[in-house]
């Protein structure tokens, strides 16, 4: 299974301590020792839902989630649904988003790792 797959409880038996899970008509049994494979989810976060589709996507938006206001996270979001979308909130938070210039920089140490990496295979 993977992060955002979605299934439906479809058996629950106390005698083996096991529950069913159907995920896109395939059927998962889990051991009652293992709670943490399984979330119980009305509802997650674009982050959460990338690789996957739903039938129906919401998505709030309000200004004063400045900081999730992101044009990447929108397009994400928006292309999650399958049969429809539909935005909730303020218009001038979708402006932000789409409009936003939001460039921040990534620090990471990949150019460095790379050519330290580089530099051993000279050596």
């Amino acid at each position: 299974m993977y992060n955002g797959d979605i299934g439906l409880v479809t058996q629950i038996d106390a005698d083996e301590q096991e529950l069913s899970v159907v995920f896109d008509g395939r059927v998962v049994t889990y051991r009652f020792g293992e709670p943490d494979e399984l979330t119980l989810c009305y509802a997650t976060t674009i982050h959460k839902s990338q690789g996957s589709e739903y039938p129906a996507v919401i998505i709030p938006l309000c200004t004063q989630h400045y900081s999730t206001l992101r044009r990447n996270l929108i397009y994400t979001g928006i292309t999650r649904g399958k049969r429809f979308v539909v935005l909730v909130g303020q218009k001038r938070a979708l402006a932000i988003a789409v409009k936003g210039q939001h460039g921040e920089r990534r620090w990471s140490k990949l150019a460095e790792w790379l050519q330290g990496g580089l530099a051993e295979r000279k050596g």
